[in-house]
């Protein structure tokens, strides 16, 4: 990446498939020599994008931008607004007037400035006063911009960019407003006695159940634990509720990764209170496809889902409902749900880490848990916002 210019930057919209492509590709282009990049697959990438694939589109609306210098592609940003996001209550991050931006990739500052200024000139022309960002593309899929943890890769479904972003991006303007921590923890062993003993009283009390889920009936559990999460979570900072379709379409989008033995729903005197997602890192298996499954990598693909093994997994979700938050039975829940897994993931999978994210840098009670399970920060990443 090379901050000389040879020519001046243009910005263009992307109109076409070509254009498309070229936004896909891009990432591929730059990212390729970063050995800590996961290349995505690009099927899933285009559905993020496309209208009729991704259920956000349905209450969001997003135009997508290429920079070029003498013909060439030099890089690429989304602008956003979701309409969901706009009736959120301001004092919790979203609010009326704010639009984002993501998916940035550039290979200089100047073709960075130029995109970002594309970005809010559009947010402008729709009205938002506010820009925040980078959100690829809702607050679900990739939040943040990585700004520590750049030797070790991500896990599934975490994003990774150049450390050079962050200075580009503060440079434009725009100031931290929230970061979203990622904890990384040795599993294979067991926890301290005292989360011992958490565990071993939750599963003596008679009024707790902690269940794995039921995939002949996923479409039923997924719901469930979306409910669920869009309770858990509604008062955190930037939270927009998923809606039915973004449900059923996450389920549609997990089926094949999640196993039974990795999710849990906890009850409490039969209803259903808290769950965790916990996925094995197919990150493992990406990182060597170049974002495609052809010719021979469906097969790999295919076998390894059969029964993964899976070094670390990842905890993208879990949630206690609000009403038993800050309680004791809300921490002694998560450790349940925790260390239930963990015996079954170090047996059945060969795991010997977990990773934890993301967590609000607000959220006192995960990271009180993570700190209890001596799990260690191993990425950050930061949200930004500007006044436009």
């Amino acid at each position: 990446m090379s901050g000389h210019s040879d020519g001046p930057i243009t910005i263009h919209p992307v109109k076409d498939k070509n254009d498309k492509r070229e936004f896909v590709e891009l990432a591929f282009r730059l990212n390729r020599g970063d050995p800590a990049w996961v290349p995505p697959l690009k099927g899933e990438v285009y559905s993020l994008l496309t209208p009729g694939k991704n259920p956000w589109f349905e209450h969001g609306k997003a135009q997508l931008f290429l920079a070029r210098r003498k013909g060439r592609t030099v890089g690429r940003i989304s602008a956003h607004i979701d309409e969901l996001a706009l009736t959120q209550p301001a004092e919790q991050g979203m609010g009326p007037g704010t639009g984002n931006w993501g998916l940035l990739e550039a290979e200089d500052e100047e073709a960075t400035r130029a995109l970002l200024v594309a970005a809010e000139d559009w947010l402008r022309t729709q009205g938002m006063h506010r820009s925040l960002g980078p959100l690829s593309i809702s607050v679900w899929d990739e939040p943040g911009l990585l700004i520590e943890g750049f030797d070790n890769r991500p896990t599934v479904m975490m994003g990774h960019n150049s450390p050079l972003y962050r200075g580009w991006i503060e440079g434009t303007g725009y100031r931290p407003i929230k970061q979203l921590i990622n904890y990384d923890v040795y599993v294979k062993e067991g926890f301290s006695p005292l989360v011992n003993r958490i565990v071993a009283a939750g599963e003596k009390n008679a009024r707790i159940r902690v269940r794995k889920v039921d995939k002949k009936n996923f479409d039923a559990e997924a719901a469930l634990i979306m409910g669920l999460l869009n309770d858990a979570w509604s008062d955190n900072w930037g939270f927009v509720p998923l809606t039915d379709s973004e449900i059923a379409f996450v389920g549609k989008k997990l089926k094949t990764i999640v196993f039974e033995d990795l999710v849990r729903v906890a009850e409490l005197d039969g209803e259903a209170v808290a769950f965790i997602i916990v996925l094995p890192n197919i990150n493992e298996l990406l990182i060597d496809m170049d974002g495609s499954l052809l010719p021979f990598n469906w097969a790999r693909l295919l076998w390894w889902l059969r029964k993964p093994k899976s070094r670390t997994l990842r905890v993208p979700l879990m949630g206690v409902a609000k009403k038993l938050q800050n309680s004791r039975m809300a921490s002694t829940l998560a450790f349940m749900m925790i260390e239930l897994i963990r015996r079954d993931a170090v047996r059945d999978y060969a795991t010997e880490r977990g990773d934890i994210g993301w967590v609000l840098d607000d959220n006192q009670g995960m990271k009180a848990v993570a700190e209890a399970i001596d799990a260690k920060v191993n990425r950050v990443y930061q949200i930004y916002d500007k006044m436009l």
